[in-house]
């Protein structure tokens, strides 16, 4: 099992980076449990071949910038066995590119939240979160905004989060 300090703000995209031309996509699908309208913690993820249960949690109450990540590695038969525990589910196509200098995870929703992305940036120390400078590709940050964390959006529709998205000004894309 693995356990480390996750440094991470997310964004909303203003469009879809031009870097994602160029690069190839890894399909991710989250299963969340228990199966409630709150935030879940458990997570089960397919990402490619890989599978794993990961628990997140925050440092900190109110502040999704800083979680402590506990992963365990799953053999395709565990998670296809624990799988049925849930119907809060989420896919995505990840793209890891470099966004003005800085490494990105680029979140292209599929199926029921299509039109969705977002991007994360991840940072080794919190001098270095600290100082980030937003991207002109960044919409708004959304770090701390609970309707884009994995395990809210699980389940959901685009139509059932565009509320939330009008206050950005978000557009479809």
């Amino acid at each position: 099992m693995s356990r480390e300090l996750e440094l991470e703000l997310t964004f909303l995209a203003k469009e879809i980076p031009e870097g994602i031309k160029d690069a190839i996509p890894t399909r991710i699908t989250d299963v969340y449990i228990p199966d409630t309208a709150e935030h879940s913690h458990l997570r089960l993820r397919k990402r490619g071949n890989l599978y794993e249960i990961t628990k997140k949690t925050p440092v900190k109450d109110g502040d999704a910038s800083e979680q402590i990540e506990q992963t365990i590695p799953l053999t395709e038969d565990e998670f296809e066995a624990l799988i049925s525990c849930s119907k809060k589910r989420v896919s995505k196509d990840r793209y890891n590119i470099i966004i003005e200098g800085h490494n990105a995870e680029v979140d292209v929703f599929q199926d029921q939240l299509k039109g969705l992305v977002l991007i994360d940036f991840e940072f080794k120390t919190i001098s270095e979160k600290s100082s980030f400078k937003t991207p002109s590709i960044a919409l708004a940050d959304v770090t701390q905004e609970n309707f884009t964390a994995g395990g809210v959006l699980a389940g959901k529709s685009y139509q059932d989060i565009e509320p939330e998205l009008a206050r950005f000004n978000y557009q479809k894309l």
